[in-house]
């Protein structure tokens, strides 16, 4: 388990805001990252104002997070 950063989400805003976030496809791959992480390494991003490929290396990949936040943008 890695150090929380103050960016990180609640569990109360986590529990807000699960059910809005894509689930995996039924019969797909199963996902390798969570969702939650995702969730909090953009806004690790948003809150620093920093380039993708500048996020810590303890939170999923760069590329994971981008790919993820540009479907759920759409």
């Amino acid at each position: 388990m890695r150090q929380p950063y103050r960016t990180d989400l609640s569990d109360e805003q986590w529990e807000l805001l699960e059910d809005l976030i894509p689930k995996a496809k039924a019969g797909g791959r199963p996902r390798q990252v969570d969702r939650r992480e995702v969730i909090n390494a953009i806004f690790y991003l948003v809150s620093g104002g920093m380039a993708w490929h500048l996020l810590p290396h303890d939170l999923p990949k760069w590329k994971t997070v981008y790919h993820y936040f540009r479907k759920w943008r759409k």
